[in-house]
């Protein structure tokens, strides 16, 4: 009987043991130990540095002093200066704003400004190093030099939490700033007012990329206020409340050595009393770990829905800092009642939709948003509904959307793209009468060069600046929405917007296999230098003629035919990754990550690399989505080639070290490339999981030999959103030789 026993005993170990192996990839495990937030914070990827949840209205973290290109974000890595703890970032834009409702502890009185880079004592700032710097998901830590106390951060969605370790004065103080953000904004008007013993409240409106930004806040502090008082500007005051436009706050507090201070901030687009509905909501108690950890609980469950296995420690620091990355915005823009502001200025309450902001739309309708439709299905419907709603209330779908304002930055309407593409995955949480009103009206309106496309069928240089790329953008969208006229039974309307999708061959110069910017009399521009890119009287937004001639991916047959053959196209394609030529003076900056002319660092060239499948040479995608995997990004602070806008790179690569792209940009068809990892499970939502193995996958073997879906051999080149949606398994046998003739991946062109 005992023999019966320690057999039975065995057993269940053993059966434990396989179903822990077999089972632990769909467990939630710790990914949060590879986010590395310090990455993209150096060169040019103006990543956020702070504590924040997924998607969250609060991104709490340092301002620096110094505010150019690089600081977009508020934080460089080659600074080691602070002059706040703001509460709203930018992440990875090559334009900056926020950094509102900035706190700063201090231990002696200061000068109440910005101060000089390489002066702080100038100013209210401080040096620090980055030695004590601390972050991970959901916390930040660093110390204050010059006031000797030690800062701590986490954070709700709406809600930032500071702990401030002061030492042994009688002049600790806590400045509440209004005044300064990022230097792109500057503030209209600010108001503070202290409450009772423990709480100050206020908002602060600015003009900047939003040009009419409103935020609204509490302040609740752990230890009751010796002494507030207010300045306008640097003008002290022996009052409690201020109205000015250059508005601070100052709590003043006697501490002990190593004594704590937390204080609570709650924000509001919509009121102050939103505020602190939010914080009775989000962060009704002071248990600073407990919230941590609840921070990276939320950004674990996160990083869950995708699991890789991969025995490159490095490709998982990416991997997982990418993952988080693109989960800092959208931005929820709505408080915990569902009110929010809208574009048209007024409260809305009672829509049934979560709000968001910090609409990149067209940076991260390339990737980002594609990506979204597989990890988070829960979230597009809201995604769309916010973009309907903006719609209503401004009269166009958004552009570039920011705090409730529309910045109009970028060109064409990428909205419609992803709006298309979420109808045709097929989510149905959202108005899609609505949403071809909104599309079809966006795309017959005469502002940003529409009312040229409309009279000449494209835009000429002579009329607008950037007409080339404007128009090529516009006929992206005009595919998406012809798509979805197609759909919805509206024949007129498909071939009215089929035809004008393919308004970019008007562009094309067969004689040098470039597009050119066009006269309105039809002649190409001279002189032409296809290297070539200025920012002003220019063809082409942030590029030049190598990196536009490819950007017609919802027509990529058409455009193979403007070569007149695939071996053309294809020859063409493979010069681009080895043309040297000198940009000019006058080029952007963004244009950066380059392999020959092609240019990773920015959006436009993201889905060039996977054109080759279509011209049935996927072998060279694999090279190149290899090279690009391995040679623009890596696990250090400088390891974005380019801007992160917003999720857009980090996405580009997710789905390429998965194994494939959305080239097209609605419908779902994502392209095959070369998976980098050796394994994948993906939640996919509803329970499910899709699962992708790669075979014998290596750094040399990187072709796709044979491809099998469910088990069933596949001979497509990619595969459709709904496969995946359904859940499987998706299985890749790799191999460092072309496909032979005996392969069985016969991919169907």
């Amino acid at each position: 009987m005992k023999r019966a026993i320690y057999l039975f005993y065995l057993i269940g170990l053993l059966c434990l043991e396989n179903a822990c192996q077999t089972g632990s990839e769909t467990e939630l495990q710790n990914w949060t130990r590879y986010v590395d937030p310090f990455i993209g914070t150096g060169g040019h990827g103006h990543v956020f540095m702070g504590a924040n949840r997924p998607f969250g209205l609060v991104q709490l973290g340092p301002t620096s002093i110094l505010q150019t290109w690089d600081w977009t974000s508020g934080y460089h890595i080659s600074d080691t200066t602070v002059i706040g703890f703001s509460h709203t970032h930018l992440s990875g834009t090559g334009i900056g704003d926020l950094s509102d409702i900035s706190l700063m502890p201090a231990t002696q009185e200061v000068i109440l400004n910005r101060g000089i880079p390489g002066n702080p004592p100038s100013g209210l700032g401080s040096y620090f190093s980055h030695a004590s710097e601390k972050a991970k998901p959901g916390y930040y830590a660093v110390y204050l030099e010059r006031y000797q106390v030690q800062v701590e951060l986490t954070a709700t969605q709406r809600v930032g939490f500071h702990k401030y370790t002061f030492p042994p004065t009688s002049d600790a103080c806590v400045i509440l700033d209004l005044e300064n953000g990022t230097c792109w904004d500057q503030p209209v008007e600010g108001y503070i007012a202290q409450e009772n013993d423990s709480v100050v409240s206020g908002y602060r409106f600015s003009s900047g990329w939003a040009d009419d930004q409103r935020i609204y806040f509490t302040a609740l502090f752990s230890k009751p206020l010796k002494k507030f008082k207010v300045s306008k500007a640097n003008e002290r005051m022996e009052k409690t409340s201020l109205k000015a436009q250059k508005v601070y706050g100052l709590a003043y507090f006697d501490t002990k050595d190593q004594e704590e201070i937390y204080v609570k901030v709650a924000l509001s687009p919509v009121s102050i009393e939103n505020a602190k509905n939010n914080m009775q909501a989000e962060l009704p108690g002071w248990d600073f770990e407990q919230t941590t950890r609840e921070a990276e609980n939320a950004w674990n469950k996160e990083l869950n829905k995708i699991q890789i296995k991969t025995p490159d420690e490095e490709v998982k620091r990416i991997f997982y800092t990418g993952l988080y990355h693109t989960m800092v915005a959208p931005s929820v823009f709505c408080d915990v009642n569902g009110d929010y502001r809208g574009a048209d200025k007024k409260i809305h309450s009672g829509d049934g939709f979560i709000n968001y902001t910090t609409l990149s739309l067209w940076d991260t309708y390339r990737a980002a948003h594609p990506l979204t439709t597989i990890i988070h299905p829960e979230k597009v419907n809201d995604l769309i509904n916010t973009l309907l709603h903006i719609y209503l209330q401004q009269g166009k779908l958004p552009v570039w959307h920011l705090m409730g304002c529309e910045t109009d930055c970028m060109v064409g309407n990428p909205a419609i793209s992803v709006v298309a593409d979420a109808i045709l995955k097929g989510f149905d949480g959202f108005d899609w009468k609505l949403a071809y009103e909104a599309m079809k009206t966006s795309s017959l309106l005469d502002e940003r060069g529409l009312k040229y496309l409309k009279k000449y069928g494209y835009i000429p240089y002579d009329k607008e600046e950037e007409g080339l790329s404007k128009c090529m953008e516009y006929a992206i969208a005009d595919g998406c929405l012809a798509q979805i006229a197609q759909k919805l039974n509206q024949p007129e309307d498909y071939r009215y917007f089929l035809n004008r999708s393919r308004s970019y061959r008007h562009y094309f110069d067969s004689s040098t296999g470039f597009v050119r910017g066009l006269s309105s009399t039809g002649k190409f521009r001279v002189p032409f230098n296809p290297f070539e890119s200025v920012h002003r009287d220019n063809d082409y937004t942030e590029g030049n003629a190598w990196q536009y001639t490819w950007l017609a991916p919802h027509d990529v047959a058409g455009l193979i035919d403007l070569f007149g053959s695939q071996e053309r196209f294809i020859e063409k394609l493979d010069s681009l990754f080895i043309a040297e030529g000198n940009l000019g003076q006058q080029a952007s900056p963004d244009i950066s990550g380059l392999i020959g002319q092609y240019a990773h660092g920015n959006e436009p060239s993201h889905h060039i690399i996977y054109l080759y499948p279509y011209a049935g040479q996927a072998e060279k995608s694999a090279r190149r989505v290899r090279e690009v995997l391995s040679r623009l990004y890596s696990a250090q602070p400088d390891g974005l080639s380019g801007n992160e806008d917003v999720g857009q790179m980090s996405a580009w690569y997710i789905l390429s070290a998965l194994g494939f792209y959305q080239l097209e940009p609605a419908g779902g068809k994502y392209v095959f490339g070369s998976p980098l990892v050796d394994e994948a499970f993906i939640q996919v939502g509803n329970g499910k999981t899709f699962r992708i193995v790669a075979h014998h996958n290596s750094s040399q073997n990187i072709y796709i030999q044979n491809v099998r879906l469910n088990g069933q051999n596949y001979d497509k080149y990619y595969i459709s959103f709904q496969d995946i949606a359904k859940g499987g398994t998706l299985e890749f046998w790799m191999s460092d030789k072309l496909p032979s003739a005996e392969s069985q991946y016969r991919p169907v062109w």
